[in-house]
């Protein structure tokens, strides 16, 4: 079949090309943005040919398209126009996903790094196709296990219905699609109940308890309460380390992470479990850890001189705060600043007080201006990332031009945070670390 990805450099839509080209499609795709993101480099190894302006389809194409491209964009007015035939970015996901025995990760956070790990184990064991929204996809038709990172942004997830599936966290999120919070719970409840076989869930968080389970379930946390309890935890500047139980074994194991933060600490906890049912040796687990590498912008940490760079996905306020508190962790005597390029401005809205509080955990903070494709600026208002630089101490607006704001740091950590792109804002600031005397 042909499929042609409308948005194909977004993180989902960019997965999803991939693997449709895996399983044996021709595929093409069409994005606004013409400069490089890192999201295309799988695109770029399958020879994906991506489009930035109109041009000839053939009839029989199958078009699906990013939630970032509204009705009146022109190249999705253009298809429709053509006469082609559209459909959702769930509906295709959720008829790859019955192909295989899938687990599905979901939550508000957590989801590219659990399901990231929980990769690592089954790819260097059983092999496992997969589809993580860093931009990382992949099938092979012979494998049996599909990991999936399922988004509940636009509802996409209830379209999927997994064999197995984890639910990292339940958070108020997406305000741009959601009521509240009782409307985003009733949404994961409606995943967890598609799920074939068993869902491992985080006990330790209260939305996650108020869903009303018909598939059959098991908590993990930190919590005596749970099934799974992560106990005798440890978080030092090398990694970390702790203890599982499980259910009839009692005590599971000892694991070692190379990974940074107590959140990470439960997403690998999530991961073990499942790898566990499926039969994996409690040590191939513990060795396939500690040679574990997080996924694309996920604490990703490059030495430029004596600046420690953090380049991570964060931008919700808990993972803001989750994200500072590891590299706190990992680097526990360095001047600490975060630069944030908030990606909504309804999220700016309704989390202002939150993102205040978890930025101040940095010793300095920055914010560009909103860098938003999906909402309109009109449709709000007065909203601005002054807001929140107004309510930090010492907080600074900042731009690609003005990163040399920034020239008399010496040997401190410098965390770029955001969904949107910030290769931007870290090749602007290696521009000023080269020029310092």
């Amino acid at each position: 079949m042909k499929y042609y990805c409308i948005g194909i450099k977004g993180a989902g839509m960019s997965t999803l090309a991939q693997i449709l080209y895996d399983l044996g499609n021709e595929v093409s795709g069409y994005d606004d943005v013409k400069e490089y993101k890192y999201t295309q480099a799988g695109l770029d190894q399958r020879g994906i040919e991506i489009f930035y302006e109109a041009h000839p389809l053939d009839q029989d194409v199958i078009v699906t398209y990013s939630v970032a491209f509204k009705d009146d964009h022109p190249e999705l007015k253009r298809v429709k126009e053509l006469g082609l035939k559209v459909k959702k970015y769930s509906q295709i996901m959720g008829h790859v996903i019955d192909l295989f025995e899938a687990i599905g990760v979901a939550g508000t956070h957590g989801k590219t790094s659990t399901a990231s790990l929980l990769r690592h184990l089954l790819e260097n064991t059983y092999g496992c196709n997969y589809f993580i929204g860093a931009g990382d996809g992949y099938v092979n038709k012979n494998n049996k296990y599909y990991v999936v990172e399922s988004d509940e942004f636009n509802r996409h997830f209830q379209d999927y219905h997994p064999t197995y599936a984890i639910i990292t966290n339940i958070e108020l999120e997406h305000t741009e699609c959601y009521r509240d919070i009782d409307d985003i719970r009733d949404t994961f409840e409606i995943f967890a109940n598609n799920t074939k076989k068993l869902v491992i869930a985080n006990g330790d968080n209260e939305e996650v308890r108020k869903i009303r389970f018909k598939t059959p379930f098991l908590y993990y946390g930190f919590k005596e309460d749970n099934d799974i309890v992560i106990k005798n935890s440890e978080l030092k500047e090398d990694g970390s380390s702790f203890d599982l139980y499980i259910p009839s074994r009692g005590f599971y194991g000892h694991f070692d992470l190379p990974l940074f933060g107590e959140h990470m600490i439960a997403n690998a906890a999530a991961a073990i479990t499942i790898a566990h049912l499926l039969g994996i040796a409690e040590d191939k687990i513990h060795d396939l850890l500690t040679s574990f590498h997080n996924a694309k912008r996920r604490f990703a940490i490059e030495q430029v001189d004596d600046i420690t760079i953090i380049d991570d996905y964060a931008h919700h306020p808990t993972e803001i705060k989750a994200t500072l508190k590891a590299a706190r962790q990992k680097y526990p005597q360095k001047r600490l600043i975060a630069i944030f390029v908030p990606n909504t401005y309804s999220r700016t809205k309704d989390f202002k007080d939150e993102f205040i509080e978890s930025l101040s955990l940095a010793d300095k903070t920055y914010l560009t201006q909103i860098d938003c494709n999906r909402e309109d600026p009109r449709d709000y208002p007065g909203i601005s990332s002054r807001m929140i630089v107004d309510g930090i101490k010492d907080a600074e607006l900042i731009s690609d031009e003005e990163m040399d704001k920034l020239k008399d740091e010496r040997n401190a950590v410098v965390a770029f945070l955001g969904c949107a792109s910030v290769d931007h804002l870290i090749k602007a600031y290696k521009e000023v670390i080269a020029k310092r005397s």
